[in-house]
């Protein structure tokens, strides 16, 4: 039975075979975009004694339907960093997401935070256009490519002038990840297979995690509570979504998981 990640990664592949646009081409158009934000340089700059937020702008999901319907994505993004996030999350899948490069131009227009296109990478055309378009940083899902891919893509990346996001699930993806150079690297508590979330993911892989990477705690974060212990376990940022989309103030809810260290 195909899994969630089956049906996106398959509908995303079928794309990028479809797609005849010459990647020389992409490639020169990619370098001539303006110098990007620095997504790692704005997380590592992050106040003292918090953890980074990157606050995704998120409009709906494949397990529980539409989060925010009409959601103004220039609005949600100036909520977030007047709450202080450090950067953002937007989705551009839209057939399971509802998310589009719409939503990421919007966003990134009004606020002057480096910008994650959260989608799922396949090809190097993806790389590309993520630059294109305007993303800071560009997601790798370890699951979702072999090695090589993995290598390439990133080298890509960091050719074109951005960062890549290298999401793991597992010790294993970890070390895959690792073996790439990765520099940035996101534990997913949410398994992509079933799109259920285990909030203690992140916390058991903490002690794995080597000195150097920049790390990402991703999924499940609920609230400031969550937010402290990935923090005292080590995490350097927290890329949170439902929670803060769905929250009636967005600032705060940022703002709030901010400042998760002072909580008595």
């Amino acid at each position: 039975m195909a899994t969630y990640l089956d049906r996106i990664l398959e509908e995303h592949r079928m794309s990028a075979r479809e797609d005849l646009r010459k990647l020389d081409q992409l490639v020169e158009d990619a370098r001539s975009v303006p110098e990007s934000r620095g997504f790692v340089v704005a997380v590592q700059g992050r106040p003292q004694g918090e953890p980074a937020v990157i606050a995704e702008i998120k409009r709906r999901s494949p397990s529980k339907g539409d989060l925010i319907g009409d959601l103004d994505p220039a609005q949600v993004a100036v909520e977030y960093a007047d709450g202080g996030a450090s950067c953002l999350s937007v989705l551009t899948d839209w057939n399971f997401f509802g998310g589009s490069v719409i939503d990421l131009k919007a966003a990134r227009e009004v606020v002057d935070l480096p910008v994650l296109r959260k989608d799922f990478t396949v090809d190097a055309r993806d790389i590309c256009d993520s630059r294109i378009m305007g993303a800071d940083a560009v997601l790798l899902i370890a699951a979702a490519l072999d090695d090589a891919e993995l290598a390439d893509f990133q080298a890509l990346a960091f050719d074109l002038g951005i960062d890549a996001l290298v999401e793991v699930h597992d010790e294993f993806e970890l070390e895959r990840a690792l073996a790439v150079g990765a520099n940035l690297v996101g534990v997913n508590q949410r398994d992509l297979m079933t799109f259920e979330v285990d909030t203690n993911r992140a916390l058991r892989m903490a002690s794995t995690m080597p000195e150097g990477v920049v790390l990402v705690a991703e999924s499940g974060v609920r609230g400031a509570s969550d937010a402290r212990a990935l923090f005292e376990a080590g995490y350097d940022a927290l890329l949170v979504g439902e929670s803060v989309v769905v929250a009636s103030d967005r600032s705060s809810a940022v703002r709030s998981l901010r400042q998760c260290a002072q909580m008595g």
